[in-house]
């Protein structure tokens, strides 16, 4: 695996120099292009890392962890250098220098809306479930102290043994979150701190804060979402087996991450919506210039070198 880390790596660092060299060309945009997703790729479940070290456990790897987040830091970065040739193409009048503006805050249209409302109604019934083990009850054939047992077996920290305890599931508070960051990029409060916030009241919300954890999470859970889904769909359907783990029978382990996996695959799909959406109503906008004026001039006749004007030259 370390000679794949090597093999994105190089053509990527290859590429990026020559643009700087040569400028962008389409053959460099295609191999860029293609360096991050493959990188991307390498960043799959750097969410789950980040997870784990919010609840004050320990990730398998450090080193891991290290490779993802660079990972992950390097597709965004190879993703900007791939556009970097490119300007606002609805910008075609004249414009005054560093004359952009920052919309003001939209929503986003109903289609994508309607993505995010799907997007937390999935959450709905894993965040039920695991509520509803925290509080003590029984789903599936495992009670809520057995459950409690089994996230203790597994190396659970502190932190999330004592929210167990107090009937708040971890994972359903992060879920929770989810469902806060998904509205946060559709609706138009997403796109400036809330006003309850003193130190920050008024200020606008930089276009990274909500776009890192959106396409973060869009990375990890989509495609872990939907390739479970195909999973799970075999199961289903007889052409392969899944243990039952921790639960009675293979029927009530397949119900449990019926419900987890549908989850995370349709959130994941509605952040990728959503940020889409979110990055395209956040574009600073050009501002055109003033009728006859030219970039670094004020509008008005064109001097000449003598110190007259143009007007009166034929």
């Amino acid at each position: 695996m370390g000679w794949a880390v090597v093999a994105v790596g190089v053509p990527a660092a290859l590429a990026a120099g020559a643009v700087v060299r040569y400028g962008m060309r389409p053959a460099l945009r295609v191999l860029l292009l293609s360096a991050c997703v493959l990188t991307g790729v390498m960043a799959f479940s750097l969410l789950m890392d980040v997870i784990t070290l919010m609840f004050g456990q320990g990730v398998d790897s450090p080193a891991s962890t290290a490779n993802k987040a660079l990972a992950a830091v390097g597709a965004v970065l190879l993703a900007a250098t791939s556009r970097s040739d490119r300007s606002d193409r609805s910008d075609h009048l004249p414009v005054v220098p560093d004359g952009t503006a920052v919309p003001k805050p939209s929503a986003a249209p109903r289609s994508v809306q309607l993505a995010a409302w799907v997007g937390t109604l999935a959450f709905l019934p894993y965040a039920a479930m695991k509520t509803y083990w925290a509080s003590g009850g029984t789903f599936a054939g495992v009670a809520g102290e057995e459950m409690l047992a089994v996230s203790e077996r597994n190396g659970a920290s502190g932190i999330f043994l004592a929210l167990e305890s107090w009937g708040l599931d971890p994972t359903a508070l992060l879920a929770l979150l989810g469902v806060f960051l998904l509205w946060g990029l559709v609706r138009p409060w997403g796109q400036v701190f809330p006003r309850w916030t003193p130190f920050l009241r008024g200020r606008r919300v930089p276009r990274s804060l909500p776009l890192a954890p959106a396409l973060l999470g869009a990375a990890t859970l989509a495609p872990y979402g939907v390739v479970g889904i195909g999973y799970l769909a075999l199961v289903t359907g007889g052409a392969v087996t899944m243990g039952r783990g921790d639960f009675p029978s293979e029927g009530d382990a397949l119900l449990v991450a019926w419900i987890g996996i549908t989850a995370f695959a349709v959130h994941g799909v509605a952040l990728v919506v959503a940020a889409r959406s979110y990055w395209l109503r956040t574009r600073p906008v050009r501002l055109p210039m003033a009728t006859g004026s030219t970039p670094g001039s004020a509008a008005g006749p064109a001097a000449t070198p003598g110190g007259g004007t143009s007007c009166g030259r034929r």
